[in-house]
């Protein structure tokens, strides 16, 4: 089996336990030399603060090819692309760009009436700085506001058009979920590396009530496993391995890079990784 190339999602810390914690992750992954680390941005934009001095931070401290998620809800273009701007000018030329949630209990995405409308806009304009390598994000379930698959796709390929380089994918229980979307993708003649997204499942409930908020389909045999799992406290062991057979499948169907959702816990996908043959290669630079 081919080695992947994997990268890694975090997200900012909110308190000193969450920068402890933000800080064991990432000595606990770096020396499988990600491509990158991304950084997210909360809903509504709610961390935006928080995002941009995790991604200082880890950029200044890891040794790490540090990814900024970057989103245009609740701002104007000025100030969405001055964030952008400062990324730039700490040396975080790697953004993934997204529309964004709206926050939380408030409807429907509004665009702010001086901001983008969508993450096209952004993307054109990011793009337009010749500063950035953009990342974007895509579904291999239908997104919940698209119409159809083909919708999805078309908005994908306006995305990669747009400027961007690469799409990380929204997590999904079955390679066959990614296969059919990849197959769909080329058929309307995308080129650009898709990556699928993986979600080691550290908590059941969170996970399927993640997975149901954003769309990706839960197979029975998914539910009814994970219930017994719990039941017998079994559910790491369980997670384990069916992340691993997960990539593996991808892996064996011509993937060769996998994007981890981590949660800012990173022994599930720590040891998903050892089984897939990613093993520590370096350690993390000590900070002075």
């Amino acid at each position: 089996m081919t080695t992947p190339a994997v990268s890694f999602e975090f997200f900012p810390p909110q308190n000193l336990a969450g920068s402890f914690r933000l800080w064991d992750t990432v000595q606990t992954l770096a020396p499988l030399e990600p491509r990158f680390v991304s950084v997210t941005y909360g809903a509504g934009g709610t961390t935006r603060d928080l995002t941009r001095e995790a991604v200082a931070t880890l950029h200044e401290t890891s040794g790490l090819n540090v990814a900024a998620h970057l989103t245009c809800v609740n701002a104007t273009r000025a100030e969405t692309l001055a964030i952008a701007d400062g990324f730039a000018e700490a040396g975080v030329t790697d953004i993934v760009a997204l529309r964004g949630d709206p926050p939380k209990d408030s409807g429907a995405f509004r665009a702010h009436p001086e901001g983008f409308a969508n993450s096209v806009e952004l993307i054109g304009a990011l793009a337009d700085t010749g500063r950035f390598t953009i990342r974007v994000g895509a579904y291999p379930d239908i997104h919940p506001e698209a119409r159809d698959m083909a919708a999805d796709i078309d908005w994908l390929k306006a995305k990669l058009d747009a400027g961007a380089s690469e799409a990380l994918t929204q997590f999904f229980f079955e390679s066959e979920t990614f296969f059919r979307f990849r197959d769909a993708c080329a058929a309307a003649g995308i080129d650009a590396p898709i990556t699928p997204g993986i979600l080691p499942i550290e908590n059941w409930k969170g996970a399927r009530n993640f997975a149901r908020r954003c769309g990706a389909a839960i197979p029975t045999w998914v539910e009814d496993a994970f219930e017994k799992a719990v039941r017998d406290d079994r559910q790491d062991l369980l997670a384990t391995a069916l992340c691993t057979e997960l990539c593996s499948e991808l892996i064996d169907g011509g993937v060769e890079m996998l994007h981890f959702y981590t949660l800012n816990r990173p022994e599930l996908t720590r040891d998903v990784c050892h089984a897939l043959g990613v093993t520590p290669k370096v350690q993390l630079q000590n900070v002075a």
